[in-house]
């Protein structure tokens, strides 16, 4: 803004005393002082307020004005309520020094000065702001040239003071504003991302108000550039696929032309996702080339052809015959029919996603694949010694969903589902038809679970609990009831912890010093609940028969 503009605002009572030459200079921020030498604090362009405080005698003016002038100051607003008129030695000074000089009424308060010539010259440093935003976004529209959504995040930062943050839907940090200092910790990016995700399922217009401790958030949706708002028949198809763009401020009280250059910076930042998106095409078809030869019964000469020419792609660096890995995930929404099948390869490629990776394209060896509702990805990894069977540095089922649980059970809300299965890794074409297989039992495994969010791997094929997904549901509520019912029963009543102390027990394979160590207890009074759990049930903890029946019962309950 210009000095000439505040002496055309009535509400602001200034009158200039000296400097009429130099009222078309700008204004670019403001400062309210009384020290005699506040040229530490200055950097050039504020209008300085005084309330004269630093001025002992008329010798006192000329070097304060001379420190102001060497700042790069603007102008300097003098007020009139501790010495009535501005006195003349200043107006002296600021001539001499070509200094613009006002008086501030004793009816005005500083405050209302500054927070109009801050409320000014961020509407201005905003319409800037988005100029820039604009030329980068049609930079990216053709390719990466405008440098990502980092550079504005920066430019948020340094010009308008923003703490701003790209976000997936799992709470993966994308992208960040290297001016705001250290990233977004782990557990506020999920907190935040769970928080958007329960928002956008109730349709409500973003953005997003979120308080954390003693911080506000405001979480802006970033859909993609090919589509509007209402564009997708159902929010369920996208609200697990959709970046975001977390802002440490309060956008409730921020004017329209604010509210605009952040939509324009998620429309930037979604560019970007297309972009990624774009480039995991290759790795998408060599994932579904693979899976189609695999279901199709193909020659394992045949897909191990494939495999070669995917293994560089997919693995560059450790040779072309890596061991594999097959995930398998499926999300399931109750009522109207929504195709799951691209929501859960979307949903697979983010879970698969290093944890210790960053930037918005860390998962470059993940190949999603996939078919009706379910997504298959094919995960390569390093060849392991013959000994083993890959488990060990292959990737675990519970593992994938523990740090996205939180923010996914949110996005799918009461009429969702994720489940998951996880292959033992395989070192040949030869066995991959079997690590689908198997991935998809145990996908069925989890899918028998409780939860919005389930996943189990390939080694809980091995036991009896392959078979709980297949036992109908009556016939498990009839057997959990029989057995655990008399116990919860008596939990709720005498508030005896009976059921916890079954589960420990039986995890301690009966060892009475291990359960006791664990539920720190003494072991009379474990053999005491034990006792009390037998009676009630009638049956026997000592016999193996009898363990099993419980260990199913708590299980399927």
């Amino acid at each position: 803004m210009r000095l000439r503009a505040l002496l055309d605002t009535d509400a602001l009572g200034l009158r200039l005393l000296g400097g009429e030459d130099e009222l078309d200079r700008s204004v670019r921020g403001v400062m309210t002082t009384d020290l005699r030498d506040p040229s530490r604090y200055l950097s050039g362009g504020e209008l300085v307020l005084t309330g004269l405080a630093w001025r002992r005698d008329a010798a006192d003016s000329d070097p304060f004005v001379r420190i102001l002038v060497q700042a790069g100051v603007a102008a300097l607003a003098a007020g009139e309520a501790e010495l009535g008129d501005v006195p003349d030695d200043l107006v002296l000074a600021c001539a001499r020094h070509r200094l613009p000089l006002f008086a501030v009424h004793e009816s005005v308060a500083f405050a209302t000065i500054t927070e109009h010539v801050v409320r000014q010259v961020s509407g201005e440093r905003a319409g800037d702001l988005a100029a820039v935003v604009d030329r980068h976004r049609r930079m990216m529209t053709s390719g990466p040239a405008g440098g990502g959504p980092d550079v504005v995040l920066d430019l948020l930062g340094s010009d308008l003071d923003l703490h701003a943050w790209v976000l997936s839907p799992t709470g993966r940090l994308i992208a960040g504003s290297k001016v705001t200092g250290p990233a977004l910790p782990a557990e506020i990016c999920t907190r935040l991302a769970a928080e958007h995700l329960a928002a956008t399922r109730t349709a409500r217009r973003g953005p997003h108000r979120v308080q954390v401790g003693a911080a506000t958030y405001s979480l802006f949706p970033v859909r993609s550039t090919g589509r509007s708002p209402q564009a997708s028949r159902d929010v369920r198809e996208t609200v697990l696929s959709d970046w975001l763009l977390a802002v440490e401020a309060d956008a409730g009280d921020w004017p329209e032309e604010r509210l605009d250059l952040l939509q324009g910076v998620t429309q930037l930042i979604a560019v970007e996702r297309d972009r990624r998106d774009a480039a995991r095409t290759v790795r998408r078809r060599l994932a579904q080339e693979v899976l189609e030869l695999v279901q199709t019964g193909a020659a394992p000469a045949e897909i191990a052809a494939r495999l070669r020419v995917a293994a560089p792609v997919l693995l560059p660096g450790l040779g072309a015959a890596p061991h594999w890995q097959v995930v398998v995930a499926r999300v399931e929404w109750e009522g109207e029919e929504v195709e799951g099948g691209p929501v859960a390869q979307s949903l697979l490629e983010e879970v698969l996603v290093d944890p210790l990776a960053t930037g918005p394209e860390p998962s470059d060896r993940i190949a999603v694949a996939h078919t009706g509702d379910e997504a298959i990805a094919l995960v390569p990894l390093p060849a392991v010694s013959a000994e083993h069977d890959g488990s060990e540095t292959g990737l675990l089922a519970d593992a994938l969903l523990r740090s996205v649980r939180e923010p996914l059970s949110a996005g799918l809300d009461g009429d969702g589902r994720l489940t998951l299965g996880v292959s033992a890794a395989v070192h040949s074409a030869e066995g991959l038809r079997g690590a689908l297989e198997e991935a998809r039992h145990a996908r069925r495994v989890a899918a028998a679970r409780p939860g919005r969010v389930c996943a189990a791997g390939h080694q809980e094929l091995a036991s009896h609990v392959l078979l709980l997904p297949f036992v109908p549901d009556d016939v498990r509520r009839a057997f959990t009831a029989r057995l655990l019912d008399p116990l919860k029963d008596y939990d709720r009543r005498h508030r005896a912890e009976l059921i916890p102390t079954l589960e420990a027990f039986l995890d301690c394979d009966g060892s009475w010093t291990r359960c006791a160590t664990r539920l720190h207890l003494h072991v009379n009074t474990l053999r005491y609940r034990v006792g009390r759990i037998e009676q009630l049930t009638g049956r026997d903890l000592s016999r193996l028969e009898d363990k099993l029946d419980f260990f199913l019962a708590l299980r399927m309950s």
